[in-house]
Parts: structure tokens; C-alpha cells; sequence
């Protein structure tokens, strides 16, 4: 690393600390202050902050990865979540404002009443808060040792004295940190180096997230997304105009690849976006696409997304947030990321009889490669520190966000209000929510040291959160759900994922996730019909509080709300207008476009590329005063 790259990565690490130090007092008032900014975010930096918390450091690997090994058409169990961004920007995102909760936990207690809802909420705030947070923030940490290595070489900078002690250490615990693992020669040395930039990573994000809050947090992703954004621009096209230019790329994927390429996968099958060309595409894998937007742990947008929502000014901000976010996260990212992973697999074919549970490892592996040997000094500098401040953005977000479940609803709520019977005060929340971070962290660095690609970590992840989205989604637009059906999901997922894992093969994932889905909502609507709704008085409060959208008839008219029976239901309708003709828009133009960068071949149906190209990108630019229309009306039209 030059003296210029390092120069850029210091000048990021400058800003996040002061930007620590600037909101530290406003942060340090209460809860809603340190995890909520107060609620006074615009929609747009909202929404920027979601893409640079997604835009991670491992995102990036995790696609190289897809695109080599299941092509093009694998990327759409990534992209496919555009509807569910769009179902919380559309439907929810106002709703969850008006809850007025610090966390999705907490809004168990308003939603439902009684001894099940606050079981639930401790349950949630364990299992979502630190299970699942944890597990993300596993691989996050994963992918930043394999971006570190070859960059930060502590053991060329510091003197012997000062690492010995450090390779010692990681030697006697026995567990590789490298790329390369155990069959490394330099196993420790490497592990040492990735511990240190780990340790040093971790804490400049874990000072300006635990000093500002989300201020400080949103204030970093805003200058992270850009960086990451010239970054990633430049590193695609010195890997663009390294292969030859975007057409020969094309004409490369067919040279190379013509026998078969990773897997035995054709080149039809790697460029292309349409199901009738790709890689394994049967009746399973369809109908999982069909519902992944929906069959997912953050369906109603529960975690950092709601919590982005919840810190937005108004409503309308929180909706704006979803819209920035889905354009953003989908459409941009993935143009520049399509030929950069096409070209890597190009740049740096497979090695011939790779094992297949290597494969996604080893394609992974290819982007910091291509960092290294391709990027000259400066353009390197800015690309390390993006992934760099990729890997702060990812890791300050769900170090805020755990914090809030073990502050908001295990401290204050059960250990302070149900044992102690005592109110703590903001600032006393504060300084616990600052010590959560350290605890998720230890946990997160336990759980990395037991993964061997980004990818299985994701899917693991997938398969636990199957079960709970349909209920999550239900609880806001129908009254009848109650707590008992949350819980019944939850703890069918507990008991199924296991079962799922040891008996049917990772290349069967999709099944896995169907019928975790499908187990996981039978028992919920079980419990619904078993036990009933909640008691009257807690939906009237509910409903007043949130006038949520759906099918809330009865209760609208006991509470008085002076709606039609079907107002709810018809508020429901539009906003899904919204949601899937937006949708619709984003998938026509990423389609359209991707086409064009990577010459993808048309579906089966539709031979001439540049009509089906044309075509998309029309219907793109055609929805988008559709969706405008239904997802912002006028007061008119709301009515």
C-alpha cells in the first residue's frame, strides 16, 4: 500500500471519529437520541444510509462469487428483495413511525397484550438481536480479513517485539484467520495481521457508533456510499478495459468457457438474467423467487430498516428513505458490479478440479485479487478505504441496532422495570447501550471463526428467518393475528432449521426454504385459529395509534375511527400498486441495462436483443409516474 493510499484511508478514519465526537452530546440525552437521531433524518439520508449499510464489505465478494458459480440468474435471490424494501417504503414505513417504538421488539407490547407479548419480545430481542445480528455481522467480519490480507502486512510495519506476542497468541488459540487456512505456511503470521486490522476496524467504528449513535452512524454511511460508489466505478473500469473493452468481455465469456466453467456452467447460462437460459433453474427455484421478498426475517422491514424508517421527520421521508434505498441498493450497485464480476471470472479463471464447496470461497477471493494486482496507487488507496468504510458502515449499523434490543428490551425492560422495578434514566440506557457493543462484537468474532464462505453464512441466515415473514407482514394488516403466532413461528424455526440443514444438501436450499416457510406459517395460523385475537381494548389503542393499512374493519369501527369497513383495505391495494409497479420499474431498467453492459442474451421467447432491451428500459421509464401517483397521492387521492 503506497503512502497515497494510505493517506486516503486515514482521512476517512479521521472523519468517522470526529463525526463521533460532533454528536456525542445530543446522542448521550435518551434512547430516541442515541438510536433514533431524534427522529429528524430526511428521507434521502435515510435512504443512503441503508444502501452503505448493504453495500458492505461482503456484498461485494458474496456476488463475485454467484455470478461464477450460478451466473447472472443467481443474483436474483439478491435482487428479488427490492420488494420487499418497497412493501416497508409503501405499506409500513408510516406505520412503524407512528408505533413511536425504539425497536421492533418493543412494538410486541403494543401490538399484542399480556404475559405471550412481553415472552415474545424478550424472545425477539435474543433471537433477532443477537442471533441473527450476529451471525450478519459474522460474515461482514469474514469478508474483511480476506480484504485486509494482502493490504494491511503489520508484520512488515511493526517491529518483531510488538507482533510476536500477537502471532503467540492467535497460535495458542488454534484458529486460522487467512485465506488460505491451515495449509497456509505463513498461517499465523497472516492470522495475526487480520486480527490486528480487524481489532483496528472495529474500533473506530465501534467509538463513533458507540459515542454519536445513529447521527454519527448516518453521517459516515453518507461519505462511505459516495467513496464506495468513485470506488467501485473505477476498479470496473480498469477491470473492463483490462479484459478489452465491454464487448470482448462478452466474446471472452464464450472463448473461455465454451466447454463449461465453474460447475460445468455455459456461457449462456452465465450472462444470462432470464430463467430459460439459466443455470438450474427448476419449478423449486422459481417458486422461491416468487417468495423470497416475502418468506424473510426482515419482510416488514423489522430490524435496521425499520429503524431508519422510525428516525425519519415524517412519513413521507420514511417512504422517500425505501425509495431512495431500493434505486440505490438494486439498480446502481448492481450496473456496476455486473461486468466487474463478469470480468474477474474472465481476468482470473477457476482452477481445473476445484472442489465444489471451495468453488464459492475461492470466486469470492477474486475481487481482493483483482484489487491487488490491477488497481494502480490512489485508485487503490480510494477503493481500500471504501471497502474499509463498507465494512465500518455494515458493522457500526448492526452494532447500534443490537444494542438497542439488549438496552431497550432486556435492560430497561426486563432486568430494570420487571426485576428491579426501577425507571432507569437516558443517560444510565446510554452508557449500557455502549457496553452491548463490545458484548455483539465478542459474540460476532466467535461465530466468523467458524465459517468457511460468505455465501453459507447468508444462506444459514435465509433459512433461520424463513418463518417469520409471513407473520411479521400479517401483524400489521390483519387484525385477528395475535402473539401466540409469532412465538409458534419462532420456535418452529428453532426446531426445523437444524433438521433442514443435517438432511437436505446446501443444493437444496431452495426446497429448505420453502418448507421452513410453509412449516413455520401452518403453526402460526394455527395458534391464530386456536387462540384468537388479541383482547378488543389493545387492538382499539393499536389501531389509533398506528392506523394501519389491511383488514382492520371491525376494529376501525369500534374504535370509532370513522372509516369505511373497507378504507383500510383499500389503502392496502394502492400502496401495493405502488410496490409492485415500482418494482417492476426497477427490474425492467436493472434487466434492460445489465443486458446492454454485459450482452446477455434475450429470453427463449424474444431473439432480438436490442427490442427486448428497448423494451425494458421503455417499461421502466413508463412506471415510474404510476408508482409515483399510488405511492404519493395527493390529499384527494387519499382520500
Amino acid at each position: 500500500m503506497s503512502t497515497v493510499d494510505a493517506l486516503i484511508v486515514v482521512a476517512f478514519i479521521a472523519y468517522a471519529v470526529s463525526a463521533g465526537f460532533r454528536n456525542r452530546r445530543q446522542a448521550s440525552k435518551n434512547l430516541e437520541e442515541y438510536f433514533l437521531a431524534g427522529r429528524t433524518l430526511p428521507g434521502w439520508k435515510a435512504g443512503l444510509s441503508m444502501a452503505a449499510t448493504q453495500f458492505a464489505a461482503d456484498t461485494p465478494l458474496l456476488v463475485t462469487g454467484i455470478v461464477a458459480t450460478a451466473g447472472i440468474f443467481g443474483l436474483w435471490q439478491l435482487w428479488i428483495f427490492a420488494a420487499t424494501f418497497l412493501l416497508m417504503g409503501f405499506v409500513l414505513a408510516g406505520a412503524w413511525r407512528r408505533a413511536g417504538v425504539v425497536t421492533d421488539a418493543e412494538l410486541s407490547e403494543v401490538r399484542y397484550g399480556g404475559t405471550p407479548a412481553a415472552v415474545l419480545r424478550g424472545v425477539k430481542a435474543v433471537y433477532v438481536g443477537t442471533v441473527i445480528n450476529c451471525v450478519a455481522l459474522a460474515w461482514v467480519l469474514f469478508a474483511a480479513a480476506k480484504i485486509a490480507e494482502p493490504f494491511l502486512l503489520w508484520n512488515e510495519w511493526l517491529p518483531a517485539g510488538l507482533l510476536r506476542p500477537v502471532v503467540s497468541l492467535v497460535e495458542s488459540v488454534g484458529m486460522p484467520l487467512t485465506i488460505g487456512g491451515l495449509d497456509d505456511p505463513e498461517v499465523w503470521v497472516k492470522t495475526a495481521n487480520n486480527l490486528i486490522s480487524l481489532a483496528t476496524i472495529l474500533a473506530v467504528a465501534a467509538f463513533y457508533s458507540a459515542t454519536g449513535g445513529l447521527r454519527s452512524v448516518v453521517a459516515t454511511d453518507v461519505v462511505q456510499i459516495a467513496i464506495m460508489f468513485l470506488g467501485t466505478l473505477a476498479f470496473t473500469t480498469f477491470v473492463v478495459r483490462e479484459v478489452g473493452g465491454l464487448g470482448a468481455m462478452t466474446d471472452r465469456v464464450y472463448e473461455t468457457f465454451a466447454g463449461g466453467g465453474p460447475g460445468g456452467i455455459l456461457p449462456d447460462q452465465i450472462l444470462a438474467f432470464t430463467p430459460g437460459r439459466g443455470k438450474d433453474v427448476t419449478l423449486t427455484t422459481l417458486s422461491l423467487l416468487g417468495l423470497l421478498w416475502l418468506i424473510n426475517h426482515v419482510s416488514d422491514g423489522t430490524g435496521y430498516l425499520a429503524q431508519r424508517a422510525m428516525a425519519c421527520r415524517s412519513d413521507r421521508d420514511a417512504k422517500t428513505a425505501a425509495v431512495v434505498f431500493t434505486f440505490t441498493q438494486v439498480l446502481a450497485r448492481s450496473l456496476l458490479w455486473l461486468p466487474l464480476g463478469i470480468g474477474l471470472l474472465v481476468l482470473f479463471p477457476p482452477a481445473p478440479g476445484l472442489a465444489s464447496d471451495l468453488m464459492q470461497a475461492d470466486r469470492e477471493a477474486t475481487y481482493v485479487r483483482g484489487m491487488a494486482e490491477l488497481l494502480p496507487p490512489g485508485v487503490m488507496g480510494l477503493m481500500l478505504t471504501g471497502m474499509l468504510a463498507a465494512l465500518a458502515s455494515t458493522v457500526d449499523t448492526h452494532l447500534n441496532w443490537g444494542a438497542s434490543y439488549w438496552t431497550n428490551d432486556i435492560y430497561k425492560r426486563f432486568i430494570c422495570q420487571a426485576w428491579l422495578k426501577t425507571e432507569p434514566s437516558g443517560r444510565a440506557l446510554v452508557w449500557v447501550a455502549r457496553g452491548a457493543n463490545v458484548i455483539i462484537l465478542v459474540i460476532a468474532l466467535a461465530i466468523m471463526t467458524q465459517l468457511t464462505s460468505i455465501n453459507q453464512a447468508w444462506q444459514i441466515s435465509l433459512l433461520f428467518g424463513a418463518g417469520l415473514g409471513v407473520v411479521q407482514v400479517l401483524r400489521w394488516i390483519w387484525w385477528r393475528m395475535n402473539a401466540w403466532a409469532e412465538i409458534a413461528a419462532m420456535l418452529v424455526s428453532l426446531v426445523v432449521a437444524p433438521f433442514l440443514i443435517l438432511y437436505l444438501d446446501d443444493d437444496q436450499q431452495a426446497l429448505r426454504l420453502l418448507l421452513m416457510a410453509t412449516v413455520a406459517t401452518t403453526a402460526a395460523l394455527a395458534a391464530i385459529w386456536i387462540k384468537g385475537p388479541e383482547d378488543q381494548a389493545r387492538l382499539r389503542a393499536f389501531y389509533q395509534r398506528v392506523r394501519p393499512v389491511g383488514f382492520w374493519g371491525p376494529v376501525a369501527r369500534a374504535a370509532g375511527a370513522g372509516d369505511r369497513d373497507d378504507a383500510g383495505a383499500r389503502r392496502l391495494w394502492r400502496a401495493l400498486g405502488a410496490m409492485v409497479t415500482c418494482s417492476l420499474s426497477v427490474f425492467c431498467l436493472l434487466v434492460g441495462l445489465g443486458t446492454w453492459l454485459v450482452g446477455s442474451p434475450p429470453p427463449l421467447w424474444l431473439p432480438f436483443r436490442p427490442v427486448w432491451v428497448g423494451g425494458l428500459l421503455l417499461a421502466g421509464l413508463l412506471l415510474c409516474p404510476v408508482w409515483y401517483r399510488l405511492g404519493y397521492p395527493r390529499p384527494s387521492d387519499a382520500e
